[in-house]
């Protein structure tokens, strides 16, 4: 899987992956992580989340990287706002709403550098995780924790399932795989829901999917206890 099967998705429009409403997980489970306000969230292959627009509203700068212009430039139509677009390194930097508004670095998460994210103080992961093959997700990983500052807590979403039952993506990600990818964190699994019989998963049991589960993750420590 290479940079292409991404852009030729968007392209198509095959996206059944975006959420037309903000993650439900990440509602219920953020306080956990005790991110302060003012906190910079960084969002992996963000597509065109509305999960940013949320994140943002709770006080939380956003900065997200997505190698899909197309998602990216939908993502500012659909918020109806401003945006300024210039070059930054290998990247297109996307930006609106001033200091406390979001940024998106349009280009390949692997080119990043901690330069970019030196003032991230927290992660949200629903779908990058998830949408890389077995063979690229120790490097997603090792780059992602190579450019974060010491300390970054993460909320992080992944799928189970068979995974001879369907290709992916979304790729099946087992809990024991999450534990030895983040092992040198800590890791709590928050929460684990089948959602076998939701109405979102019904594209998955149309292609022989049996059991999804869905786990929600806090990788490191807590910034802060919630009150």
């Amino acid at each position: 899987m290479d940079l292409n099967f991404w852009l030729e998705r968007w392209a198509k429009h095959e996206t059944g992956f975006h959420q037309q409403q903000t993650n439900p997980h990440l509602q219920k489970y953020w306080p956990q992580l005790g991110v302060p306000a003012g906190a910079t969230v960084f969002v992996p292959l963000c597509g065109k989340s509305l999960d940013m627009l949320w994140l943002q509203q709770q006080g939380h700068p956003v900065l997200g990287v997505e190698v899909a212009r197309t998602a990216v430039s939908d993502f500012f139509t659909a918020w109806r706002t401003d945006v300024h677009v210039a070059p930054l390194g290998d990247f297109e930097q996307w930006s609106a709403g001033g200091a406390q508004g979001i940024t998106v670095l349009c280009g390949d998460f692997f080119a990043l550098d901690p330069t970019s994210t030196v003032h991230v103080g927290a992660v949200f992961d629903r779908a990058a995780l998830i949408a890389l093959p077995p063979q690229m997700r120790h490097a997603y990983v090792h780059k992602l924790l190579g450019i974060l500052p010491a300390q970054v807590p993460m909320l992080l979403i992944t799928l189970d399932y068979r995974q001879e039952e369907m290709p992916g993506p979304p790729f099946a990600v087992s809990d024991r795989e999450v534990r030895q990818l983040f092992a040198a964190l800590p890791v709590e699994c928050l929460d684990e829901i089948d959602v076998t019989a939701a109405a979102a998963s019904m594209r998955f049991r149309q292609r022989g999917v049996s059991r999804m589960l869905e786990r929600v993750y806090r990788i490191g420590d807590p910034v802060c206890k919630p009150a």
